[in-house]
């Protein structure tokens, strides 16, 4: 290791760094926990490095301070996870803290992903590091001295907010690292290098290999997998817009195929559709909100290309499309039906807002849809020509939702429920629900009418 690979920089402790050193393995803390520590932002994961080691050597000195479990990639040994006997520290990591050996690549064979991983104690940290994916994440720091080991010009590339490549290879060896790199262009802000993006144009097509809750439903710590954590960056647009333009996007998202560059003839929405479908993306990351709002974002208008010739509105055939995506994405059935629901409900008209239809929005769709398909459409018309008055209509609805949330909107909100209905002589089954609906449906056109004589007396007139 030279010293132009050495940096002595003021290590940021953190109390998992501070147990790791304690434990006398020499380790280092490699990868992305080095890389936000440099630009100042906070984060959870860490991984850690130990040099001079082989797998078994390492189960061997972490054996005695807690439980060691090892960790797969593809079926080949890549580390192992330490669960600290110290609660305290256990209480710091419930997922275990991750340290590796050194690593080398060995081929196997003639093909580009005829290659396997191995621990060897021999190799060095510049020449672990080297397998890594950009220059940004290929630095480490001893966490004994302080020492910042940096082989490949990491700094000047976070210094000049670039994104390179480190090897001409490392998208063949694994594809998702592209999305990651488009990842990290949301999250950080970062701009690709010429030859990062002609080798991520190159590679894309491999990304249809890649399995399905890498990219979206997550198998990651966080739960997340790379098109989620694009999604929740704050420049998710300019992501997505370098993913269409290298052929990335039409590999996760085929879906978005006839949207691109498709010119809708309208006035209203002047931007061919995936312009404006990626612009509404970045306008629901500026309104900050929530992954299924962002989700939707990007979903909510797939269904226009052919709604018409299939007689069908763009927002019920964009809903099943959104439904096949987020299934072969693998994401979770509750972050399924949200989207689903708010693509399907996005075209809504809003019309003249008083408190009477504010509580029918809150009762026809939930306080947290309510809210998201206000968030959705106001990102949506942010990006369209439309008058002021129809973005004003909104505001009103937004500022009447946040009144009426306190209303009663739903069922259980009402003074009576449907044992008290059974006491007062109504019978169990379907039409003791028509009564409660019914008394909801009063109560939406008036607050005032919630009141337990009153429901009771009015659930007697409607019982007949």
């Amino acid at each position: 290791m030279t010293a132009a690979h050495v940096r002595r920089i003021t290590v940021v402790p953190t109390e998992v760094r501070r147990y790791v050193r304690s434990l006398g393995i020499g380790a280092f803390v490699v990868g992305g926990a080095v890389r936000d520590e440099l630009l100042g932002i906070p984060h959870g994961d860490e991984d850690f490095l130990v040099p001079g080691v082989d797998h078994a050597r390492l189960r061997g000195l972490l054996a005695r301070h807690g439980r060691v479990e090892d960790m797969e990639v593809h079926g080949q040994l890549v580390g192992v996870r330490l669960h600290p006997a110290d609660r305290s520290i256990r209480g710091l990591v419930p997922k275990g803290i991750e340290l590796t050996p050194p690593r080398a690549e060995r081929s196997t064979g003639p093909g580009h992903r005829d290659f396997e991983i191995v621990g060897d104690p021999g190799v060095g940290v510049a020449e672990d590091m080297a397998r890594r994916d950009f220059t940004i994440n290929a630095l480490a720091r001893n966490l004994d001295t302080g020492e910042l080991v940096d082989p490949f010009g990491g700094l000047v590339d976070l210094a000049r907010r670039e994104l390179r490549v480190l090897s001409p290879g490392a998208f063949a060896e694994d594809p998702l690292r592209i999305l990651r790199g488009l990842r990290l262009v949301s999250q950080l802000g970062f701009t690709p290098t010429g030859e990062t993006l002609a080798r991520m144009r190159v590679e894309a097509s491999g990304l249809r290999h890649v399995s399905a809750e890498r990219i979206g439903g997550g198998l990651a710590a966080d739960g997340l997998g790379e098109l989620s954590k694009l999604l929740l960056g704050v420049r998710p647009g300019l992501a997505l817009r370098l993913a269409r333009d290298t052929g990335a996007l039409v590999e996760v998202l085929p879906e978005i195929r006839p949207a691109i560059g498709l010119d809708l003839c309208s006035e209203r929405q002047p931007l061919p559709l995936d312009e404006h479908v990626l612009a509404v993306v970045q306008a629901s990351a500026d309104l900050g909100a929530p992954l299924a709002v962002r989700l939707a974002a990007l979903l909510h208008d797939l269904g226009k290309p052919g709604a018409a010739a299939a007689g069908e509105g763009h927002g019920q055939r964009g809903a099943v499309i959104a439904r096949d995506v987020l299934r072969r994405l693998r994401y979770p059935g509750r972050m399924q039906r949200r989207v689903t629901t708010l693509v399907r409900e996005h075209p809504f008209r809003v019309g003249e807002v008083d408190g009477a239809a504010a509580r029918r929005f809150l009762a026809a769709h939930g306080d947290a849809v309510a809210f998201d398909l206000v968030t959705l459409k106001q990102a949506d018309l942010s990006v369209k020509s439309v008058p002021d008055a129809e973005r004003e209509r909104l505001a009103a609805l937004r500022a009447a939702l946040e009144r009426e949330q306190a209303s009663a909107h739903h069922v259980t909100d009402l003074a009576v429920g449907g044992d008290d209905l059974i006491a007062a002589g109504l019978a169990e089954g379907p039409e003791l629900g028509r009564v409660l609906h019914g008394l909801l449906e009063a109560v939406l056109d008036d607050p005032e009418r919630n009141d337990r004589d009153r429901l009771l007396a009015l659930a007697r007139e409607l019982a007949g």
